[in-house]
């Protein structure tokens, strides 16, 4: 099979290795399709927590959709023809070759665990978000479930509430679906900060109450003048110290900076000077998966009243074949949504 490799210059190739293995608790998975994110990106320029430079090469690719083709012998809650998300590629020196894996679910085929399969307390964590997804989800477009699950997690643990303003710092995939899970909370009124009219106007459409761009007005004192006491809650969809440290100045007494997007470095300088007495700065890099699991059949429910569309969050489709111009697009910030490769 084919899979997708960062090599140690940060540049991608495709390569040839056997099909992964499997245990009797898991499955083999044929990819449908994989999202483009943002952590490819950082992984691509070496600058993701955990990933070391001496690791290089990887196998890249997490948000994986695959239908199951092969089962192990205990599996008890996946078969054959089962659509499944966020299957995986472990590393394997003695099978796969010389590759560690950031996931490496952009193969051709990877592997899923069935959570039915293990005794109480003995689930992999991961498999608590490997959901099967329902026949009346369009496969590849279920790709945003990843990124709906994930965020809509991560704002309830951030505490966000009803009647609440936000500001969202952010109007990639993560940031309009902050925009959309916030709005679907309750939390009023939604801002969105953006740096171009293209970002303005998906925000907009993304349902963010105000959006203000920060390239034609000061976004402190525009936010100073909506809520003089600060905002409970800013989040930081991007993983910018830039970010982090203007949010300092909108944030109320006990106001909360939300960061889930991922830093480029695993440090910051962090300026205080014009926050309050009493703030609070929480990262969530990566969500429990029980938690997302919880979060999928919420999204699920809200997309079958209507209440969301998938196609709204999705720019680009790309074909494997074209995956090494997919990601050059990306890295370039040409992917204005959601990019998803498909295989065939």
């Amino acid at each position: 099979m084919k899979t997708v490799i960062v090599n140690k210059e940060g540049t991608l190739s495709v390569k040839e290795i056997p099909k992964p293995k499997y245990g009797p608790k898991q499955a083999l998975t044929k990819t449908i399709a994989n999202g483009i994110c943002g952590t490819d990106v950082h992984l691509m320029k070496k600058a993701f927590k955990g990933i070391t430079e001496d690791m290089y090469p990887v196998m890249l690719g997490h948000e994986n959709v695959g239908e199951v083709v092969e089962v192990g012998s205990e599996v008890k809650g996946l078969k054959a023809g089962d659509k499944v998300l966020l299957p995986f590629l472990d590393a394997d020196p003695e099978y796969l070759g010389p590759y560690e894996s950031a996931w490496g679910a952009l193969s051709e085929y990877c592997v899923v665990n069935d959570a039915a399969a293990f005794a109480e307390g003995e689930v992999p964590d991961l498999a608590k978000a490997q959901c099967v997804i329902p026949d009346d989800i369009d496969p590849v477009d279920a790709v945003m479930l990843i990124t709906f699950g994930e965020v809509l997690s991560s704002v309830k643990y951030f505490g966000i509430q009803k009647d609440k303003p936000v500001v969202i710092y952010g109007c990639g995939p993560v940031g309009l679906t902050f925009i959309k899970m916030c709005k679907m909370v309750g939390a009023s009124p939604v801002i969105a900060v953006v740096r171009n009219e293209a970002k303005r106007r998906n925000a907009l459409e993304g349902g963010a109450d105000i959006v203000l761009n920060s390239t034609e007005c000061d976004i402190t004192k525009e936010i100073r003048t909506l809520f003089p006491k600060g905002v409970p809650y800013v989040v930081d969809a991007v993983g910018s110290e830039e970010v982090v440290n203007d949010a300092m100045g909108l944030i109320c007494d006990r106001g909360e900076i939300c960061c889930y997007g991922v830093p480029r470095k695993e440090e910051m300088h962090i300026d205080f000077s014009k926050a309050d007495y009493n703030w609070v700065i929480n990262f969530q890099q990566f969500p429990l998966k029980g938690e997302e699991a919880i979060a999928h059949d919420e999204v699920i429910q809200w997309i079958r009243e209507g209440k969301i569309d998938l196609k709204d969050y999705i720019s680009d489709y790309f074909i494997f074949d074209d995956v090494i111009e997919a990601y050059d697009k990306a890295l370039n910030k040409k992917v204005l949504k959601k990019g998803i490769v498909v295989y065939k």
